[in-house]
């Protein structure tokens, strides 16, 4: 127990403290002190000091989060998540804590370890490199070193949706206080710990796509055009190809309207979705466009085997496996090779599959 942790004590003794694991008052003459494991009356501001130090986990516990951990109540919650404070007494807790313990957040591996003083540390890594010593990723103490390491995936590519499950790896976030901590989760998932802690205390705000596309002007207006006919069809095809855990690791609370739930699973994430996010409607503008072509029919000559290959192309880019296929895998459609000798066969030199041209009513003479 610290100087100034026995200080914060008597201050709040002058008030009344009562929290989940001590009490201290005062008539201003003598204290009465009290944790789970003993309680104590009449004692002078000596004694007091020595039944504190006799029980100095539980006056490092009250320290830490009434003086430590951040104000906000979100915060809070979330790092008492992180150790699962509410998993055991104080002296369970704290020798859990003296060995480290772990949490997933998304792509996030957050790790938790009881220093002096009840002081926490807080460590921050990718999931994938759990094994990885920290000496050979790449080191951080600053959370806002986190803006640059989430806009590119592994490949370099930008990242436009932050909840992607897409997050490069390499790097260690080191020695971080709890205020760092959700600072640096924050600028890798905005706004997935208040929205999670709105949702815990049945307070989170969901916007449902109808009220949403409502609100949609220029450019983006024609998405409200989906909200008329079979409407709800589309917003059901929306939700399976952008809402699924393995595009996005939010987990969808939005349904077509507050009455009209959507078949779609809504994912399994940690972090809810409150409503259509920008990317979502900036497709569905375009899927919007597409959808009001009027269908034409074309006629190519493919053997079964081709037909099914287009089938395996189609699924393999859409499940986002096609560059983990191997070039000599010629059992996958969707095999390069395979591919390429598709279009060679089927293609003309202008691209047109079959040698059809693309009709459209606006090229119609």
């Amino acid at each position: 127990m610290t100087a100034s942790q026995f200080d914060a004590l008597v201050d709040a003794a002058e008030t009344g403290l009562d929290s989940d694991t001590l009490t201290v008052d005062t008539d201003g003459e003598t204290y009465d002190f009290a944790v789970p494991d003993g309680e104590y009356s009449g004692l002078s501001e000596s004694e007091l000091r020595e039944a504190a130090a006799q029980h100095r986990e539980y006056v490092a516990e009250w320290y830490f989060w009434h003086h430590v951990a951040p104000d906000a109540p979100e915060r809070r919650a979330f790092l008492r998540w992180v150790e699962r404070s509410d998993d055991g007494t104080v002296p369970e807790r704290h020798e859990r804590l003296h060995a480290g313990t772990t949490r997933r957040w998304g792509q996030l591996r957050i790790r938790v370890q009881l220093a002096e003083a009840g002081r926490r540390t807080y460590q921050v890594r990718h999931v994938d490199d759990e094994d990885e010593p920290v000496e050979d990723l790449a080191i951080h103490t600053d959370p806002l070193d986190a803006r640059e390491i989430r806009k590119y995936d592994d490949d370099g590519r930008y990242r436009p949706l932050s909840t992607a499950p897409t997050l490069g790896r390499g790097w260690v976030f080191v020695d971080l206080t709890a205020a760092q901590l959700v600072s640096t989760v924050d600028t890798v998932y905005p706004a997935t710990v208040a929205n999670w802690y709105r949702e815990r205390e049945g307070e989170l705000d969901v916007t449902h796509w109808h009220e949403a596309v409502s609100r949609q002007t220029g450019i983006y207006g024609v998405v409200e055009t989906w909200d008329r006919g079979n409407g709800h069809d589309h917003v059901e095809w929306v939700a399976e190809a952008c809402c699924d855990d393995s595009q996005c690791l939010k987990r969808r609370e939005w349904e077509y309207d507050e009455e009209t739930p959507l078949d779609v699973d809504g994912g399994a994430g940690r972090f809810p979705c409150r409503e259509p996010c920008s990317l979502v409607v900036s497709a569905a503008r375009k899927w919007t466009r597409i959808d009001a072509e009027d269908e034409q029919t074309y006629e190519f000559e493919l053997t079964p085997s081709e037909k099914e290959q287009v089938e395996e192309i189609i699924d393999a880019v859409a499940e986002g496996r096609a560059d983990e296929i191997r070039e000599a895998d010629f059992g996958d459609g969707a095999n390069r090779w395979r591919a390429r000798f598709l279009r060679a066969k089927r293609f003309d030199e202008d691209g047109n599959l079959g040698g059809v041209l693309t009709e459209r009513p606006d090229e119609e003479e």
